[in-house]
């Protein structure tokens, strides 16, 4: 899936994944209403609100982004309907040519971890037939646990031509709590980092690994560092916009070819239609001010990529 990711990215000359990360105060009240109406205020008529604010948010970018990547906290707050809503959004962004990024952000060992990937990016055998329980392209990982926690998700991305995305240094402020610390003078990020390099070489696609790492935009230079440690790996940069990372900041996450990077942003765009910038849209037209925020975005970071 490497391969698609970098051809849909070369393709619409736009490093940007759309993070599907809805809260129930995010979706229109007419959209609600009608949730409501169908199925009461239960978790049902919740998930059937995120779903059909989602797919609105879907057909109005599809055509403009490479990937998506729905957070799957913001669907299992509600319960197995969320889960379901999680689903029919994954199934349907692959329906329109998206690459799906799922940020699961799953960490554990041994055949926990394997349930996790084979349950996300693999097949599950049921007697002499196998599923897919989601149709993830992409997850995300933390590497907390070690190799342990990483290698059954390289075997099931290996057999399934699928990938991951480790975390290395993320964008939150409090990270360094424990990334930042010093190991024989070297931050325990960057060590992250040479494993993901070492994971990669294992899993090549044709210029890049199945294996990247997530960096947040809210670190740029340490993003010149890491870009340096893992030249094959996709970096996953989370943090524009709405936490504060900016397109001037992202050039070091790139390579010389102009990949090498996609950049997240969630609210920023899902929610355009709050913001001042996009507010002539209206609460009706809220896809159409997403569209809208993708296309800014685009010419924003055109200051980052473009070389």
């Amino acid at each position: 899936m490497i391969n698609q990711l970098v051809n849909n990215i070369k393709k619409l000359d736009a490093p940007i994944v759309v993070g599907l990360d809805p809260m129930l105060d995010y979706v229109p009240e007419y959209i609600k209403k009608a949730a409501f109406a169908e199925y009461g205020e239960t978790l049902e008529g919740a998930a059937e609100a995120i779903w059909q604010y989602n797919k609105g948010i879907i057909d109005a970018t599809y055509d403009l982004i490479p990937a998506v990547k729905p957070q799957i906290a913001m669907y299992e707050q509600f319960g197995v309907p969320g889960l379901v809503a999680f689903n029919k959004t994954c199934e349907y962004a692959k329906s329109k040519g998206l690459v799906i990024i799922g940020d699961i952000k799953r960490g554990d060992i041994g055949s926990t971890s394997k349930a996790y990937a084979i349950g996300h990016v693999g097949k599950v055998a049921v007697g002499s037939k196998t599923y897919s329980g989601f149709c993830e392209d992409f997850v995300t990982v933390n590497p907390y646990l070690g190799s342990d926690g990483i290698r059954p998700f390289m075997e099931v991305c290996k057999e399934e031509k699928k990938g991951m995305f480790i975390l290395v240094k993320t964008s939150n402020p409090s990270s360094g709590e424990f990334q930042d610390q010093e190991i024989d003078g070297k931050p325990l990020y960057e060590m992250v980092a040479e494993k993901v390099a070492s994971w990669g070489e294992e899993l090549m696609g044709d210029s890049y690994s199945y294996i990247g790492a997530v960096v947040g935009a809210t670190y740029p230079k340490m993003g010149e560092v890491l870009r340096k440690i893992m030249p094959k790996s996709y970096i996953l940069v989370p943090g524009y916009g709405a936490q504060g990372g900016q397109a001037k900041d992202l050039a070091p996450f790139f390579n010389e070819d102009g990949l090498g990077a996609i950049i997240n942003s969630s609210r920023g765009i899902i929610c355009a239609y709050k913001q001042d910038a996009y507010s002539q849209f209206g609460e009706e037209n809220y896809a159409d001010a997403s569209r809208q925020a993708v296309l800014d975005m685009k010419e924003d970071l055109k200051q980052a990529w473009v070389k």
